[in-house]
This record gives C-alpha cells, sequence and structure tokens, in this order.
C-alpha cells in the first residue's frame, strides 16, 4: 500500500516484454489508453510513490496493456517492477459521470416552445444510442439522447431543453 492515502490501484505490472523495458501491466477497471492521456501513475519503492508518464500504450485484450513508462529503458529495469501494483490519484476517478449524462437526473425536460414536459428520471448508456427516461403526466417514457437533439442546459435552473422528435411524446 502507498504511503499516500489518495492513490488507489488501478493496475499490476504482470511480466517485463523485451530489452526496451516495456511491461505487460494489467488494468481490471481502468482503460489503459485514457491513463496515458491524464498523467503519472505511481509505483512504490521503499513505501514512496514514484511517478512515471506512460510513453506507449498497446492494448492486448480487454484488460491487458504492453506499456512503456518513461525511464524504464532495459530489461532489468523492467524486471525491478515486475509484481508491483500501480497506482493513480483517486481525485482522477471521483468526479466521473458528474459532467455526464447521469448529472441530468432530476432536471425538467422542455421543448423548443419551452413547454416543460416532465422530469429526468434515469439515464441508460444503450452503445450507439444513449437515452434518457422521462417520467411525464401520462408515465414514463424513453427519449434518445443525442447532441443534436440538445438546444441548452440551464444549470441554475436544472433545465434540459431539447429538440424532441415528432411522437416520442
Amino acid at each position: 500500500m502507498p504511503a499516500n492515502d489518495n492513490l488507489i490501484q488501478i493496475a499490476k505490472v504482470l511480466k517485463s516484454n523485451g530489452i526496451q523495458g516495456e511491461v505487460m501491466m494489467s488494468f481490471p477497471e481502468t482503460d489503459p489508453v485514457e491513463m496515458k492521456e491524464i498523467g503519472p501513475v505511481f509505483i512504490c519503492f521503499d513505501g514512496l510513490p514514484v511517478p512515471f508518464f506512460m510513453e506507449s500504450v498497446t492494448p492486448k485484450g480487454s484488460v491487458k496493456a504492453l506499456v512503456k513508462l518513461q525511464g524504464i529503458d532495459t530489461l532489468e529495469d523492467a524486471e525491478e517492477i515486475v509484481g508491483q501494483p500501480v497506482y493513480a490519484p483517486s481525485d482522477w476517478f471521483e468526479d466521473e459521470g458528474e459532467d455526464g449524462p447521469e448529472a441530468l437526473i432530476g432536471w425538467t425536460l422542455c421543448g423548443e416552445d419551452g413547454r416543460e414536459y416532465g422530469t429526468v428520471e434515469d439515464f441508460e448508456d444503450i452503445p450507439g444510442n444513449p437515452c434518457l427516461y422521462i417520467r411525464t403526466a401520462g408515465g414514463q417514457v424513453m427519449l434518445p439522447l443525442h447532441e443534436d437533439l440538445i438546444l441548452s442546459l440551464d444549470e441554475d435552473r436544472r433545465r434540459l431543453s431539447m429538440r424532441i422528435p415528432e411522437g416520442l411524446l
């Protein structure tokens, strides 16, 4: 466990790969390609977290990736971190979903003319067709959530204005 309580384990170094310092890592719950874009990962040495930036990430299946870390340049360097947990700051993950469609739950859905149709009750991330569940006076309806249909978002009043295709409400 790292000395810093703000770090959470996101991966584990499984084995070295080749002579250039690449390692195979397991990322059971995190997208390794996204991690490369966010910032450094941490590996503990003598109980202290040491930051490493990912130079390259090559996914290998659904939970593994071949990773090249800055500063790990030889087979010997790579062998030194085999078996080590890999950490990331927990605050990278705390805000997930806050700016996503789930944040619309509880908002009022309005049409182009400003008419209130109901309240957003839920969000379902159907691949290629994300949808909102709206509670209307007539019951619950499901609407596609597409950026082309969104007219405006009023965060202060918690109102979502959408162009609603004919026949859906």
